[in-house]
């Protein structure tokens, strides 16, 4: 049963929006979405406020977006006159909003991504429409790129930042949302995926995450970042531990031949643990790409003696 669910998402992966007698199906997600009007089901809305970060760890910010001015927490300007590589990262469960990312995390847990700021690299942290007070209302997956991208040309204007090295990278949720922008934008040099889904129907309609009817498959078809990869432009690394979401890296490996996307399968690795040893071994190479081009190569087997070396795979 489970070999026939595979075998029948593989397909629809495969199929996407064609079907006979409706000609050619877009080529890209920014084509699939030009002109595209969602129908949001009533959300119930929660207004939290930004907490206020620690100033010598982050700033909070407002960004301009087309849904509005939105908040986000930002390394403050060393004033050293450098300009320093920078990350944008989105964590994973309700990634609209943003909360504590400044707190000591649980190294088999680490979603505030810390190695990134302790190895000096500028942090980005945005929260987007619908989240926390923000203007807007939650679309899901689709609104949300175009904040993500409004925050990385915000990030570019940053006097302190190196406009041509900046990075993306997210956790689950966050994962899936990156992927996506991926898809959409060469405006990063690299993007870092942990945990997405190739569907988000996957997800469900308890989640909190979608509000949309998830029986109506266009809607699903443009949140999910399995059906666009050949739209991915900038190096992408999608990676998950065996033991969590490893089906979806899985079905999008098989599908997939863009050869800008690279799989990486974290062996006795949970959805979790794979965040501090392999943001600190993404950390180490940001540091070393200078040239010209991207030069970060997290090979699969460099990949997973990074996290055997940390202590945390399991048999």
């Amino acid at each position: 049963m489970k070999l026939r669910r595979q075998l029948l998402l593989l397909l629809l992966l495969a199929t996407a929006f064609h079907s006979p007698g409706q000609g050619s199906p877009p080529a890209t997600l920014l084509e699939a979405r030009q002109n595209f009007h969602t129908k949001l089901l009533p959300q119930k809305r929660e207004m939290e406020a930004v907490a206020v970060a620690p100033r010598k760890v982050f700033a909070t910010v407002k960004y301009p977006a087309s849904s509005g001015q939105l908040a986000a927490y930002l390394t403050p300007d060393p004033r050293d006159g450098k300009k320093r590589p920078a990350i944008i990262w989105i964590t994973g469960g309700d990634c609209n909003s943003i909360a504590d990312v400044w707190s000591t995390a649980p190294r088999d847990n680490d979603q505030t991504a810390a190695a990134y700021r302790k190895a000096g690299i500028v942090m980005m942290f945005p929260s987007l429409r619908g989240g926390n007070n923000n203007p807007g209302v939650k679309e899901g997956f689709l609104g949300e790129v175009d904040d993500v991208l409004a925050a990385a040309k915000y990030l570019q204007q940053q006097t302190y930042v190196d406009s041509n090295r900046i990075y993306l990278g997210g956790h689950s949720t966050g994962g899936t949302l990156t992927l996506l922008v991926s898809e959409c934008s060469p405006l990063f040099r690299a993007v870092f995926a942990f945990g997405p889904v190739e569907d988000v129907a996957r997800y469900g309609p308890d989640s909190g995450f979608l509000p949309v009817d998830l029986k109506n498959r266009q809607e699903v078809r443009l949140r999910s970042p399995g059906y666009w990869l050949a739209s991915v432009q900038s190096p992408t690394w999608v990676m998950e531990g065996t033991g969590g979401n490893i089906s979806s890296l899985r079905a999008m490996a098989r599908i997939s031949t863009n050869a800008k996307v690279r799989f990486v399968e974290i062996k006795g690795a949970s959805h979790f643990a794979t965040l501090a040893p392999i943001n600190e071994l993404i950390a180490r190479q940001i540091l070393q790409d200078t040239n010209a081009e991207c030069s970060i190569n997290l090979s699969v087997d460099e990949v997973n003696r990074s996290f055997a070396a940390s202590g945390k795979a399991k048999p």
